[in-house]
């Protein structure tokens, strides 16, 4: 039986933090009214679907730290995570703190009481991919994490079009869900 220090030893903790992560940034939008992110494409059922078993995959992905050949794959879905945080500061006002860090000043018809979790959320999403990639993946494989980050276009283009949609949504069929553009 493997003690608790291999199995520790087995995890990528970073990875990991980035997919829950993930998955905290889409409960959030999702338990503000927002929406889920593809929503728009899919369906709330169908894009509910894909996150829960994606991400859930993604994770165990990230349990085989002795497997590498995942590696381009966590690189690049790490890479992606860091471009849908610079997607939320390139769509939505910021200003700099009183620390000199970039802060959301509204985004996604959050309340301004929901910025201050929500910020705190994408820097910590961000630092988690960052890490995973920089700590986790094999040096060879990190080049990966740019097919990552250049899904940022595609991205930006989604969020719009989901915000269009959101607010049709809202006018035409109000629902939990879409409260935050109502």
């Amino acid at each position: 039986m493997a003690s608790r220090r291999d199995w520790v030893k087995m995890r990528r903790p970073w990875t990991t933090a980035t997919a829950v992560l993930t998955a905290a940034h889409h409960g959030f939008e999702l338990s503000s009214g927002v929406g889920l992110v593809l929503q728009p494409e899919l369906g709330l059922g169908f894009a509910g679907a894909l996150w829960g078993t994606g991400i859930p995959a993604w994770v165990r992905l990230a349990a085989k730290r002795d497997d590498t050949r995942w590696d381009p794959l966590l690189a690049a879905w790490s890479g992606a995570s860091l471009a849908g945080v610079a997607v939320h500061f390139s769509l939505w006002p910021w200003r700099y703190n009183k620390l000199g860090i970039p802060v959301l000043t509204e985004a996604e018809g959050l309340s301004s009481s929901s910025l201050p979790a929500y910020n705190a959320l994408l820097y910590v999403w961000a630092a988690a991919s960052a890490l995973s990639i920089m700590r986790e993946v094999r040096p060879g494989a990190r080049r990966w994490a740019l097919v990552g980050l250049a899904t940022g276009p595609l991205l930006r283009v989604s969020a719009r079009h989901h915000f269009s949609w959101l607010k049709q949504e809202a006018r035409t069929n109000p629902a939990w869900w879409n409260r935050g553009a109502s």
